[in-house]
């Protein structure tokens, strides 16, 4: 019997067939979601052998969802995703106009998946622009809820931002605002909650793989209370509830201005192996570490609150409308996103299974149109060829 995924006292409990929600997604998730299903369940049958089974269950959200309902983001599909705990999804469509700015923002500020996880590493036979691409195999924890993702900002120009400028000015003594009668003006939250509990599950995270380095990255040098708070409050954080790990030599925190961390990651990524970041930072420097190992088509990636168990488990790219349902798209995103999902749920040895499958399959240069344009002669696969041959090494290693 199908059953939902529960959390008690932060502990997943996970039956043998259990309702796990998906979102197909817009413009090429019809590809690749489809694909990746078929992976998916051969797997979970060649390593359980039908003792166990995902109850894949279709939630609506972006486009598909607005031409059947008229709502992007609909209730129940909200619903649907708290009550079930454990959700996958394709890329979406962002909405034109007012409303949602952005679905994976919406979907992120409503559970509170305050930590998204993007591992980074490189699989053999991936163009990429590096000399030594193999060095990048770190993991990020980006903070999910604050910075300016929390959306608070006034239009230049208008009632609510010239409020803003005469508070600033004549309550606050503030000084610095250049050109007030053209200037929009945003706000930046930083919190000690916030940044800790973000920091906490990139040291969890490390500690639980058996890795040592966790560095935090900000821009404290210049806005030294917001990004300077997130790198005092880890260091305290650490102090105060990992201090026997760090005494021990298991655990060891440092951290990094911003913009020497972009070059850092070119110049000696193999220094880093868990790194916390703030939101902002977390964005530029997630897809730019992605762009080292081959581009966001084979970049997984996870919203996750540790604390309830609710975890959005996603294809990071986006919706590439001009192949759309031409068969053309790469599934690997969503495929190690998936990977990502049953570790979390403790199937590790699923997710064993389809990575070295990918790891076969591109090394042995059977790849999609995406990387063989990248490559001299190369003629890609197609999606549903690229899975075939996923599903022919799983099943010649299962």
């Amino acid at each position: 019997m199908a059953e939902r995924i529960t959390c008690v006292n932060g502990q997943l409990l996970v039956s043998n067939n259990p309702i796990i929600p998906y979102i197909e997604g817009d413009g090429i998730g019809r590809d690749i979601w489809k694909n990746a299903q078929k992976v998916f369940d051969q797997a979970i049958n060649l390593v359980y052998g039908g003792e166990r089974q995902v109850a894949w269950q279709e939630v609506l959200a972006g486009k598909k969802a607005f031409e059947e309902t008229g709502a992007w983001l609909p209730d129940e599909t909200v619903e649907t995703i708290k009550d079930s705990l454990v959700t996958i999804k394709g890329p979406l469509e962002t909405p034109v106009g007012g409303g949602i700015r952005s679905l994976n923002v919406a979907l992120r500020q409503t559970l509170d998946l305050y930590a998204c996880v993007r591992p980074v590493r490189y699989f053999k036979g991936v163009p990429s622009p590096l000399k030594e691409p193999e060095k990048t195999n770190m993991t990020i924890f980006r903070e999910n809820t604050e910075d300016i993702y929390a959306g608070i900002e006034w239009e230049a120009g208008s009632a609510e931002v010239q409020q803003v400028l005469d508070f600033l000015t004549e309550q606050m003594g503030v000084t610095k605002v250049r050109f007030p009668q053209s200037s929009a003006i945003g706000i930046k939250p930083i919190s000690s909650e916030g940044s800790k509990r973000l920091i906490r599950s990139a040291i969890d995270y490390a500690l639980e793989k058996g890795l040592t380095k966790v560095t935090m990255v900000h821009k404290g040098n210049i806005q030294k209370f917001t990004e300077g708070g997130f790198k005092k409050w880890g260091y305290e954080l650490a102090q105060e509830e990992y201090a026997d790990a760090m005494a021990d030599g298991k655990l060891e925190i440092n951290d990094i201005i911003a913009d020497n961390f972009l070059q850092q990651i070119l110049l000696k990524p193999e220094q880093f192996e868990v790194v916390a970041l703030t939101n902002l930072n977390g964005d530029y420097a997630s897809d730019a570490l992605a762009a080292q190992v081959g581009g966001i088509g084979i970049a997984p990636g996870a919203n996750i609150n540790y604390q309830t168990g609710h975890a959005v488990f996603e294809a990071t790219h986006g919706t590439a409308p001009d192949i759309a349902d031409k068969n053309l798209a790469n599934p690997c995103s969503v495929l190690l996103s998936g990977c990502m999902l049953f570790d979390y749920i403790g199937w590790k040895e699923v997710s064993e299974l389809i990575t070295e499958a990918i790891e076969e399959t591109i090394s042995a240069g059977q790849v999609t149109a995406d990387f063989a344009s990248l490559i001299p002669e190369k003629v890609g696969l197609s999606t549903s060829d690229f899975t075939e041959c996923l599903l022919k090494k799983m099943r010649l290693a299962g």
